[in-house]
């Protein structure tokens, strides 16, 4: 049965037969429907040039999806694939026959929400929502959601935000980072506002340094394309590890509302020190490729300019306000590294005066991935006679331990807040802008520079540069041991 608040929902996606679209966002729309979370009139509309019948669609998806999930009530399953319909579209194309498809499937449901959600390029996202207008889909109803990456810098996000601006109103626009739905990233929230101990000590004068990691087995096999256009500063670090500074240093909001906690988010982005002069890039930022790198398969060969792309990146950033002033915040992340883990190391100051010899700085670990959980490293007494030892020990919160509940994925969680309307997990206008402005000027010192990212090994963790980064200040990024 759907839940109470349920409301029926048309939802479109474009590039609805993709990559994307088969591996997380389906699979995170059955779960929605098994939970009950949509209404029994509720559609889901792919859109792409594929040409399929509704009937091709439900089977493609039946092939490649049904792996992915628990299919444990195959007349809940096929109730699912019921809900799947296909229109056929060409985008910015002289035939409009698809639009008129569309218009059709969807006429006679204006009073229903619609969703329109952009899993395509961002270029491709000012034509779509003109089409849309022009095709006369857009109602007060509607929604919009753009995948990221949205532009390569300030100038192309602000063109892509006029663009989609003119066609929807900024409180129907939902810019999705996927980051924000895992669970830890909502439970910083909890930890830090619903706990009394937390609050008092997180800042200076407590806090030493926060290292934020986002690091991944794999290469680009296949992507290198994508990535000698964006690389992972503009593909990882301007969204998800700046997303996740935020969360880690904002100020408490005042209540527990969508603008609330947009509006403490982009205080700290225009917070962040600018590192705008060519010196202070090549002192506080690192980049790197692995190497094979350009020799991995890809349907487009190696350019000169593939040498200068990034595939790992760390960066000492500054929040200068009276919370943050004078504590690093270590931004790393990359590619073929020996470990896959996203994680929040929160590393305290030592004690002022230790009695004991050979104890260590407490540190909170909020992990993301691959199993969600938070660890708070205190010092403790090793069991025995004689001289007392200490030893750090973890006191452990593992989600999928301790509660019986089902952890949902990103998707699924974000695509929920989308249906219900709230907004609150993703990037309003001037956030994703302020991120931009503070990026740039890193990307446009790289490029002058005319140096190429330092080497390194894949397996390893990642070029000299980053561990020296820290190691000017007597501090060494953590480790999982």
């Amino acid at each position: 049965m759907s839940s109470p608040s349920a409301h029926a929902v048309d939802l479109v996606v474009f590039g609805g037969t993709g990559d994307l679209s088969m591996r997380k966002l389906i699979p995170a729309l059955y779960h929605c429907d098994r939970d009950g979370r949509l209404a029994p009139e509720s559609r889901i509309v792919a859109m792409s040039r594929g040409g399929l019948t509704d009937a091709d669609f439900r089977g493609k998806v039946d092939a490649e999806v049904r792996g992915l999930v628990p299919v444990d009530d195959p007349e809940l399953w096929d109730r699912f694939l019921g809900r799947l319909h296909h229109v056929s579209v060409d985008v910015g194309g002289a035939d409009k026959s698809g639009w008129a498809a569309l218009n059709a499937l969807l006429g006679g449901f204006e009073q229903r929400d619609r969703v329109f959600y952009l899993a395509s390029p961002p270029m491709t996202f000012g034509p779509f929502c003109r089409e849309l207008e022009a095709a006369g889909l857009v109602t007060p109803r509607s929604r919009v959601v753009l995948e990221k990456p949205l532009g390569r810098d300030l100038h192309s996000a602000q063109l892509i935000n006029d663009e989609v601006g003119a066609i929807f109103d900024e409180r129907q626009i939902f810019r999705i980072d996927h980051y924000l739905g895992k669970e830890t990233v909502q439970n910083l929230l909890v930890l830090r506002f619903a706990n009394a101990f937390l609050e008092p000590i997180w800042n200076s004068l407590w806090i030493d340094h926060v290292q934020i990691t986002v690091a991944e087995t794999v290469g680009t096999p296949g992507r290198r394309g994508y990535y000698d256009q964006a690389g992972a500063l503009r593909d990882m670090v301007q969204n998800h590890l700046l997303q996740l500074l935020c969360l880690t240093a904002m100020e408490p909001p005042a209540r527990n509302d969508k603008e609330a906690i947009r509006d403490e988010k982009v205080k700290v982005l225009q917070a962040l020190r600018p590192l705008d002069e060519a010196s202070e890039a090549a002192r506080f930022t690192v980049r790197g490729q692995y190497d094979g790198y350009l020799d991995e398969p890809s349907s487009t060969p190696p350019t000169a300019a593939s040498k200068r792309v990034e595939t790992f990146v760390a960066i000492r950033a500054e929040v200068k306000n009276w919370r943050w002033a004078g504590v690093p915040f270590y931004l790393r992340t990359g590619k073929r590294l020996p470990r896959r883990t996203s994680e929040i190391v929160v590393q305290f100051k030592d004690v002022p005066h230790s009695i004991f010899p050979g104890g260590s700085p407490n540190r909170l670990v909020l992990r993301l991935q691959p199993e969600e959980g938070i660890q708070l490293h205190i010092m403790a007494k090793e069991p025995g006679a004689g001289e007392v030892a200490l030893k750090p020990v973890p006191l452990k919160l593992s989600f999928g331990e301790t509660f019986t509940t089902r952890v949902p994925e990103a998707y699924e969680r974000l695509l929920n807040d989308v249906l219900a309307g709230n907004p609150t997990l993703f990037m309003r206008r001037d956030e994703v802008e302020a991120a931009w402005r503070w990026i740039d000027p890193i990307l446009a010192a790289w490029e002058s520079s005319g140096d190429l990212p330092e080497p390194y090994a894949p397996g390893t963790a990642g070029p000299a540069g980053a561990h020296e980064l820290l190691g000017r200040s007597g501090r060494a990024w953590h480790e999982e041991a």
